[in-house]
């Protein structure tokens, strides 16, 4: 029987990357998640993951304690790539290789999100 599905996407909220803490990023559960992933991936699955920054901060909170409703959703922004980084080291460090990919620009830390560049990725799975 052949696989179910050849492409998944996957949304991982921030909250997940939290464990126990009340905020911020436990290693270790980054770590179990990529073994996660990486099982996936031996399988031959294409996987795209959209991941949440709300672990570091929410947008909607920062605006409704004041802040401009467009420059929080930018610092949730930087939130979620922090938990992108994250995640592609874990992923990195057991050899499953990723790439991220972010609508703002930030070359130095992540490519930009072109949707048929990502599709590309996928398929040369690297």
């Amino acid at each position: 029987m052949g696989k179910p599905y050849q492409r998944v996407l996957l949304k991982l909220s921030g909250e997940a990357l939290m464990g126990e803490l009340a905020y911020g990023i436990d290693p270790s559960i980054v770590d179990a998640i990529a073994q996660e992933i990486a099982q996936v991936v031996e399988q031959g699955i294409q996987l795209a993951i959209v991941v949440g920054g709300g672990n570091i901060f929410r947008g909607v909170k920062g605006a409704s304690a004041g802040m401009d409703r467009a420059t929080a959703d930018y610092i949730g922004m930087i939130a979620t790539i922090m938990n992108a980084m994250t995640l592609q080291d874990a992923l990195e460090r057991i050899n499953v290789p990723t790439r991220v990919q972010t609508a703002i620009s930030m070359q130095e830390l992540a490519e930009p999100y072109i949707r048929r560049k990502a599709i590309r990725h996928l398929e040369k799975a690297e």
